[in-house]
């Protein structure tokens, strides 16, 4: 759905590439790809074997690096990173890859995700003498490197990496080295590809067909990959814990072109689509969805349900970045900016609208309103997931139950709040199914907590806000 209006955003994503001379501007390319993934910030460090060199700035890809920014990012090897700031605040000094320099050598890091004991890590460091120059969770992770006792800096990121708790997917970069470490349960998707002699990695291989790359593999969890002018050499620095990829990728997050362990998210959303139809059969005239990422849901449904599928609400590509912003006053004002019903296609019909998520409610209020207003006879929604009870402490911007409707009442009460004449949301097991990653029980391979409440890690309490400490401990 709209994810800058409604308020359901990944925090970032990231790519990497060692060994081309062009690594600057492939690195551009590939943040288009993600552009998606985050719209605050971006960044790209590059390193020349004796030098790391930086551009970061806030705004999107292209007004980040305007003609001319990439001149000063010399060097065959680069990381980036695409920024929306979640629990880590907003702020120039956030923006990624950061970027640490010392008499010893240079470390830039770009992370995916959202560590749940930082905040107890912060506290630790602090008491042993550091000083955060920000309040992202990923310096932290720059801090236990410095302190680790271990005499080369591979044991040193290893140690490290093994004290972090939650979602990660690290990119690591120094004069002479790239190296990729993804948590042990796999809650970011990260993948690795090859392009001529050069090795790319990125959160969706959609950055590799923008550039031509051809993706290898998804990065295990608990990996950590070491790319220099060697080659490639994988170690691991955790054993892998119980699988617990974000079901949220396959639902919203990641673009329809990408393909996430071998499996389409295209493809995912459309069976999504089937399994819904499957649940519930709507007596209507029409199916629509609600672009971008409910267009694949939407199909499936009509394919499965016999209802015709149509254009009924088309999104607005050319409104202004002030409307792609984390606020509930510019989400709400913004709605009828970014979508607009066909009034043709949906006037006097009963519409099926397909939607992926509801989260505040806001905004899918005002779209049944507007395809009321539009001539729709009936507004049918279906969403093509569970109910979003419980908040997320893995990078996605939902931190407390208060801000959830599904937390705070049921599906008829929902349904009668956003003025919908029917609602249905997939079941855990229909959404399971239809994404395909395993038949090993109701869970195998997901995180579910935003639906379940079965969180894959430990919690701490200072992850949590005071009143959310005794709802979700």
């Amino acid at each position: 759905m709209l994810a800058e209006l409604r308020g359901l955003n990944e925090e970032c994503g990231v790519f990497g590439i060692w060994g081309s001379p062009d690594a600057a501007s492939i690195t551009y390319y590939g943040l288009h790809a993600l552009q998606h993934r985050g719209q605050e910030g971006a960044g790209i460090v590059t390193t020349d074997g004796n030098a790391l060199h930086t551009v970061r700035g806030e705004g999107l890809v292209n007004e980040v690096f305007t003609p001319g920014k990439l001149d000063p990012l010399k060097g065959h090897a680069a990381i980036g990173h695409v920024r929306y700031a979640t629990a880590g605040g907003s702020g120039p000094e956030n923006v990624q890859p950061l970027l640490f320099r010392s008499t010893t050598g240079s470390l830039a890091i770009a992370h995916n995700g959202n560590l749940v004991n930082a905040n107890h890590l912060k506290q630790h460091l602090e008491r042993q003498g550091s000083i955060f120059q920000t309040t992202s969770d990923t310096e932290v992770l720059a801090h236990l490197i410095k302190k680790s006792g271990y005499s080369s800096f591979e044991k040193r990121a290893k140690n490290a990496l093994s004290l972090l708790k939650g979602a990660y997917a690290f990119l690591l970069l120094t004069e002479d080295e790239m190296m990729v470490a993804l948590d042990p349960h796999g809650l970011r998707p990260l993948s690795l590809g090859k392009l001529g002699d050069a090795y790319v990695v990125a959160s969706e291989t959609c950055a590799f067909d923008i550039i031509g790359a051809e993706v290898i593999r998804s990065v295990e969890p608990g990996e950590f990959l070491v790319i220099n002018d060697k080659g490639i050499r994988v170690e691991r620095f955790s054993a892998p814990a119980k699988r617990a990829i974000c079901t949220m990728e396959y639902v919203y997050f990641s673009r329809p072109d990408s393909d996430i362990d071998g499996i389409n998210i295209h493809s995912a959303r459309k069976r999504l689509g089937v399994e819904l139809a499957k649940e519930v059969l709507i007596d209507a005239d029409v199916v629509t969805g609600v672009p971008d990422s409910s267009i694949s849901a939407a199909i499936g449904y009509s394919e499965a349900s016999g209802i015709p599928y149509e254009l009924g609400l088309i999104k607005n590509r050319y409104v202004g970045r002030t409307f792609i912003q984390p606020s509930q006053e510019l989400r709400e004002r913004g709605v009828k900016m970014k979508l607009s019903p066909v009034r043709q296609v949906v006037a006097g019909k009963r519409v099926v609208m397909v939607d992926d998520s509801i989260v505040r409610g806001t905004t899918s209020r005002r779209i049944v309103t507007m395809l009321r207003e539009a001539g729709a006879k009936e507004v049918h929604v279906v969403i093509s997931s569970p109910p979003i009870k419980n908040p997320c402490f893995y990078g996605i911007d939902t931190s407390t139950h208060e801000e959830l409707i599904a937390s705070n009442f049921n599906v008829e009460e929902i349904r009668d709040q956003i003025g919908a004449d029917s609602l249905t949301f997939l079941s855990v097991e229909g959404m399971v199914r239809a994404i395909g990653r395993s038949d090993e029980g109701p869970e195998a391979g997901h995180c579910l907590a935003c639906f379940t409440g079965n969180y894959p890690t430990e919690i701490y309490p200072d992850t949590l806000l005071p009143h959310e400490k005794e709802m979700t401990l």
